[in-house]
């Protein structure tokens, strides 16, 4: 077989395989075949007479006789459309409504040879219209749809072998171009409604633009309504174009204004008032006719409005009359009721689906609001708004046109004529009004080229072409070249919107593919769930059977699956049953079902994994936040929320998270119509959100600091998301960001400060050689006179690595550093201080005090300002009492000058300035005084009196005016040792513990167990008495032995204080000398008895123990008058053999001192009685 024969069949085959075998016979011409491309062109015969063969079933496959209904306009166009169609590439059709362009357009093109070599493209911009279409041109070739007439709108294709026309929305076509760049399978294509410049249908013509350079042989019809062909001509190079009127029925235009047009007035009753008023003259027309002149449609903006309507013309009671809404969403059972045939008049209340797509049959009545819900994204919010506009001129006649069809018709405009001539001329291009960033994704995918370079009808600005890329740039899909990632194209391989593909693609990495298909399909269709008409309360009662506590997103997994086991045992009636009982659009359920079904074959091309375990919670947010980072919000207020770039709006009430304020959550997208509101959301923790959003968040470090229970450096993060703070502050470590500055504060703030708590014997002997100078440093009252903070930073800067940034990293160093490198961290003074020629002389500023035979220890603070400033002595509870003034004067010597300055500063003026210059006479003086001096004031006076011959006591200076530093502080410990008090005021502190300092526990044995206590005594039976006793060894304390009076005998304790024991002990031999000679105590106790009772009318009731009294009196005079202190038992005896004679006679004298204060008492009161 010859290469050319080969060659001479392929104009006859397919078109999509033209070009693939040619390419095939030219390859094979260059090789000089052999015998084995002999059996390759075998094969290739084959391929091209299979190829022939398909276009022989097509074309047999297409009526021999083409008919065209007579009573459309186009037909009487036939043979000029033919020929132009034959003669050119492309081809305008203009057409007014109803000029039957759409269904014999494609029958034109069989006419004229297309549709045998390949397919015939035909596309409308709604599934409704397409569906419609294809059954309306299949009825009229003598076919079905799925045989010679094919259609495929989204999931549901039905085609044949020998289909040679296929109907299609546009957007299944932008998707057949992923995998046929140059729609090879296509002869021609009919582009239907382009005047209505959706986004799908402007980069399909910018496409085809393209292509036709490529494709000489494939021919575009590009149909629009009458306005503005001229720009599609010219985007064309001047392609011809053909007008084709419509029915010329003549149409009257009556101006029926109701008041305010602004945006949001369409749901005023107003409004419905003036539809029911136009019904019911439209009604009287009727009646004087004598007839039925027609239906009506009525152009509304919302569903809200339709059912609003309907409501209000229902209760006018209109007679004969039956009222249908029709719009996008509703149900194909719903939509199907307005194409039947009916008796009486029918109103349909519809949206602007029924401005172009749908022809509703038998109007000849409009009702035009002037009003429609237009699409618009807004840049600066990123929110999908839907606002009510205004109609421009070109849909206010459109909606005209859609009456007068069968008979002259009324278009009754709900506004003034001033307001239709101030209207836009046409429809803002709905690639002007969104978001563009599903075209970029797609041209980047099909590598076309620049967005700015495409040739689209109207280029978009550069702004939104911007933010287009700022999208896929937040979804990851594209990096900063703007150039497609792996992920991207991954994205651009599946059928849906950039930020559902993006879960999809996430949730394949998070093992959740499996629940993340059910709801990206989900989302990409109309909410299944209906809660319409009277049924909302029932329609919510069962929709909460299929609610997830915390998210919308798991209540669609939750309702599939409930849905998937019902379908699996059911028939279609049943299931069909089951929709309508769990109020539920079978028509949305299979729709979910084909998309899920797509969508899953498309992850299964992609090698995905679908994962057979249920997936986490976290798992399943985490992957929807990747596609919806500027969809997550923090609760405001209410059921207000704050989302990104500051934009607030509220959660509907259909989300089951409304009204439970849930901190953070994420929703599936904002719509806007007077506000902004989302339906769909679940809660989601920020940390989710941020790990979706790596790309995109903005990290502030602010607060870096050492932290002592980290043991390391650490600082606090401010995470926020395009503008809405993910995370306020949390702790971070520093080092992570600035290594350099983590080991700065680390020296600075941990090792400097001694913060560090870390086992190491080198950080043990820099501390104590640290404390070591800071003693000296205190004591000099110079802090840093030694060694400053800068110097220990310098000293650890210099020989610290400079990866060691924390506590962890110290110890590691450690352990692996040599001994020599450890040595460079070892402090001294020869490292540390440079010039150290300064020596303290320890004997200035001792750390104890040697003070009545107790070393005390003296601690140093330099605090000024403060009332530990200065030195402080720890006294033990129990030496308090022993304690003297001189003690605290002469503790510190380094302090004498100073205080001595000071205190000569408190005298009066007039004294003081006798002793200019002070601090030259404290100069002179200081050598002379010394602590056997006493106190340091008594000292002071003494050489006053001494130098200058002044006269002075202590009562003239004042010691609490000196600073704190100046005066020594106690600090009293209790037998624990733990503080009790700390003063500077000596004697407070002993009157405030005097009862403390004598007790038995403080003591500790003074009052018990020692050999010279005792008790009973009725003679000195002790040995002898010395004047003070030393207790204890590690505590020292000095105690006083002495008698006490028992009242019936005498014993011996200890007492802390001298004068105390003096006082005691006088008392205690006074009672001893009365138990030594009983005799002669009850001589004199009867004598003094005696005087009593010879008196006994002169004593007062208060003199009652006159006689205990004087006797006690009696042996003091007479025992206790010696100077020589009685201790010992003989001082004790020889004192009473001396002095017991005296006895009496001290009695007699006390007799004779009594008596006349006695008579002179009793005078005075009988005078006193008389004044009475």
């Amino acid at each position: 077989m010859l290469i050319e024969d080969l060659e001479e069949l392929l104009p006859d085959c397919q078109s999509c395989d033209q070009f693939r075998f040619g390419k095939r016979l030219a390859a094979y011409r260059k090789k000089n075949p052999v015998r084995s491309d002999e059996i390759a062109l075998s094969q290739l015969d084959n391929e091209i007479r299979r190829s022939i063969q398909a276009c022989q079933i097509r074309e047999c496959a297409i009526p021999a006789e083409i008919c065209y209904p007579a009573s459309l306009p186009v037909s009487e166009n036939v043979s000029k459309l033919v020929q132009l169609v034959i003669d050119h590439q492309v081809l305008i059709v203009a057409g007014d409504t109803g000029s039957g362009k759409t269904t014999q357009l494609p029958k034109i093109c069989l006419q004229a040879g297309l549709g045998r070599r390949g397919l015939i493209g035909h596309t409308q911009p709604r599934r409704l219209a397409a569906s419609s279409v294809a059954n309306r041109i299949a009825e009229e070739l003598g076919t079905e749809v799925g045989q010679g007439v094919g259609s495929k709108i989204r999931f549901i294709e039905k085609s044949a072998p020998e289909t040679y026309l296929k109907v299609m929305t546009d957007g299944i076509l932008l998707a057949e171009i992923q995998q046929d760049r140059f729609l090879n399978r296509y002869e021609a294509l009919i582009i239907d409604e382009a005047h209505e410049r959706s986004l799908n249908i402007d980069f399909l013509l910018g496409y085809l633009k393209e292509l036709l350079r490529r494709r000489p042989d494939l021919k575009l019809i590009v149909t629009s309504a009458t306005i503005d062909v001229e720009k599609f001509s010219a985007h064309f190079n001047d392609a011809p174009v053909i007008k084709i009127s419509g029915r010329a029925f003549p149409v009257e235009v009556e101006y029926a204004p109701v008041g305010d047009q602004a945006e949001g007035q369409n749901h005023s009753e107003n409004i419905v008032e003036a539809i029911v008023s136009a019904s019911k003259r439209i009604q009287e027309r009727d009646l004087v006719l004598g007839r039925d002149t027609g239906d009506i449609l009525v152009f509304l903006a919302t569903e809200r409005d339709i059912r609003d309507t309907a409501q209000g013309l229902r209760r006018a009671r209109l007679p004969n009359t039956e009222i249908l809404p029709l719009y996008a969403r509703l149900g194909q059972s719903e939509q199907a009721r307005v194409f039947k045939p009916h008796k009486g008049r029918r109103i349909v209340l519809a949206t602007n689906v029924a401005e172009t797509s749908i022809t509703v049959p038998g109007v000849n009545y409009v009702i035009d609001t002037g009003l429609a819900r237009i699409s618009r994204y807004s840049i600066q919010s990123k929110i999908q708004r839907l606002p009510v506009e205004r109609i421009s001129k070109a849909s206010s006649n459109q909606r005209k046109g859609r009456c007068g069809r069968l008979a002259n018709g009324l278009c009754i405009r709900l506004y003034s004529e001033a307001d239709y001539k101030g209207r836009s001329d046409f429809t803002e291009p709905e690639i002007m009004r969104t978001n563009l960033a599903s075209v970029i994704l797609r041209m980047l995918n099909l590598r076309i080229g620049e967005i700015t370079k495409f040739p689209f009808l109207e280029a978009p600005e550069r702004r939104a072409v911007n933010d287009g890329f700022r999208l896929l740039e937040e979804l990851n899909a594209i990096d900063r070249k703007k150039q497609l990632t792996e992920v991207g194209r991954q994205m651009a391989s599946l059928p849906v919107d950039p930020k559902l593909a993006r879960m999809l693609v996430v949730a394949n990495s998070q093992s959740c593919l499996s629940e993340l298909l059910v709801i990206v399909s989900a989302l990409s269709i109309q909410d299944p769930r209906g809660q319409n008409g009277g049924n909302k309360e029932s329609a919510l009662d069962v929709r909460r059977q299929f609610e997830h506590p915390d998210s919308d997103f798991l209540s669609f997994k939750i309702l599939w699956d409930a849905f998937e086991k019902t379908r699996r045992t059911s028939t279609q009636a049943e299931l069909r049953k089951y929709c309508k009982s769990h109020h539920l659009s079978f028509t949305r359920m299979r729709e979910w079902r084909d998309v899920h079904r797509q969508l899953l074959l498309t992850c299964k091309q992609l090698r995905f994994r679908i994962n057979s375990e249920p997936a986490e919670y976290s798992a399943i947010h985490k992957s929807i936040l990747s596609g919806a980072i500027s969809q997550i919000a923090c609760h405001h207020e209410g059921k207000i929320y704050q989302g990104v770039r500051n934009k607030k709006f509220l959660l509907l009430n259909s989300s089951v998270l409304s009204g439970k304020r849930a901190r953070w959550i994420v929703t599936s997208g904002l719509i806007e119509t007077s506000q902004a509101f989302a339906s769909v959301a679940a809660k989601i923790e920020p940390e989710w959100a941020e790990e979706s959003a790596l790309h995109l968040v903005k990290s502030e470090i602010f607060e870096p600091h050492w932290s002592k229970k980290r043991q390391q450096v650490i600082a606090h993060e401010k995470i926020s998301l395009l503008g809405l703070k993910l995370i306020e502050k949390r702790p971070v470590s520093c080092a992570r960001f600035d290594l350099a500055l983590a080991r700065e504060l680390f020296i600075k703030q941990a090792l400097v400060t001694d913060e560090v708590v870390l086992k190491s014997s080198l950080l043990d002997r820099n501390r104590r050689f640290l404390r070591k100078l800071g003693k000296e440093e205190e004591k000099l009252r110079r802090p840093d006179f030694l060694l400053s903070e800068k110097d220990i930073f310098r000293f650890y800067d210099r020989g610290l690595p400079e990866d060691v940034a924390s506590t962890a990293d110290l110890a590691q160093w450690l352990k692996r550093a040599s001994a020599a490198e450890a040595r460079k961290l070892e402090m001294s003074r020869a490292a540390l201080i440079e010039a150290d020629n300064f020596r303290l002389d320890e004997s200035f500023f001792p750390d104890q005090a040697a003070i009545r035979h107790n070393r005390l220890k003296l601690n140093y603070q330099f605090k000024p300002g403060h009332d530990s400033d200065g030195a402080t002595l720890e006294v033990p509870l129990a030496l308090l009492s022993q304690l003297r003034q001189a003690d605290l004067d002469w503790v510190v010597p380094g302090l004498l000058r100073d205080r001595l300055i000071a205190i000569l500063k408190t005298l009066p003026k007039s004294q003081r300035k006798l002793l200019i210059p002070i601090s030259g006479f404290v100069d002179g003086i200081l050598p002379q005084i010394s602590a056997g001096d006493g106190d340091l004031i008594s000292a002071l006076c003494v050489q006053i009196k001494r130098v200058k011959g002044i006269s002075l006591s202590a009562k003239d200076f004042d010691e609490n005016r000196l600073p704190p530093h100046l005066r020594v502080k106690v600090k009293v410990l209790n037998y624990k040792g733990k503080e009790l008090d700390c003063s500077a005021d000596l004697l407070a502190l002993q009157n405030e513990y005097a009862r403390e300092a004598n007790s038995p526990v403080v003591n500790s044995g003074a009052h018990y167990g020692h050999e010279l206590e005792c008790t009973g005594m009725h003679d000195w039976e002790c040995g002898d008495l010395p004047e003070s006793i030393r207790l204890g060894e590690k505590l020292v304390l000095v105690r006083y032995p002495a008698l006490i009076d028992e009242k019936t005998s005498v014993g011996v304790r200890l007492f802390a204080e001298a004068e105390q024991a003096i006082e005691s002990h006088r008392e205690g031999l006074t009672r001893l000398y009365m138990l030594k000679n009983s005799q002669l105590k009850k001589t004199v106790k009867k004598q003094l008895e005696g005087f009593q009772q010879r008196n006994v009318l002169k004593l007062s009731p208060e003199m009652s123990s006159l006689v205990p009294e004087s006797l006690t009196a009696c042996y003091s005079k007479a025992f206790l008058q010696s100077k020589k202190t009685v201790r010992s038992h003989a001082a004790f005896t020889a004192q009473y053999d001396s002095s017991r004679s005296e006895l009496v006679e001290w009695a007699s004298r006390l007799e004779s001192l009594l008596q006349p204060i006695l008579d002179g008492r009793l005078s005075v009161q009988k005078r006193l009685n008389r004044l009475w």
